[in-house]
């Protein structure tokens, strides 16, 4: 079955990342996209390895090959070799309001029984009186710090 993604690289592309290979001065996720670039290198000459053949030798999914071969062909080399960054957009658990009851109970006595308040204490305090849905105990910890 014939891929539909394509690596083809230039004499000066490969020259550029056999040279950052061997620098070895560039982040680890960087340096697999180059090693994956040049054993899925298709012109003549080159090693034209499969996916799997890839996966086995640099020990990464074969997920990575395929979105490494579609961002070269796509978008260029510069695209495939640098994440982008992320552009999703996180929920608040806890609003204003929530907070400062988060705050003032935390400053208030513990629960009967109890020497501290513990996050996992906290959260589930929060959810018993009210104040929110659901919330674990990393959101608590998130907000105290802040």
């Amino acid at each position: 079955m014939e891929k539909r993604y394509r690596v083809t690289l230039l004499e000066e592309e490969r020259q550029e990342l056999e040279s950052m290979l061997r620098a070895g001065k560039a982040a680890a996720r960087k340096l697999v996209r180059a090693r994956i670039l040049l054993l899925a290198d298709q012109t003549e000459g080159g090693p034209s390895k499969k996916d799997p053949e890839i996966a086995d030798a640099l020990g990464c999914g074969r997920m990575t090959i395929a979105r490494t071969r579609q961002q070269f062909v796509e978008e260029g080399m510069e695209a495939s070799l640098n994440p982008k960054p992320t552009t999703r957009i996180y929920q608040r658990r806890l609003d204003g309001k929530a907070e400062a009851h988060l705050v003032a109970m935390t400053c208030g006595a513990p629960p009967e029984g109890r020497a501290r308040w513990t996050l996992r204490l906290l959260a589930d305090q929060m959810v018993g009186l009210g104040y929110v849905e659901s919330v674990c105990h990393e959101a608590v910890r998130q907000t105290l710090k802040k």
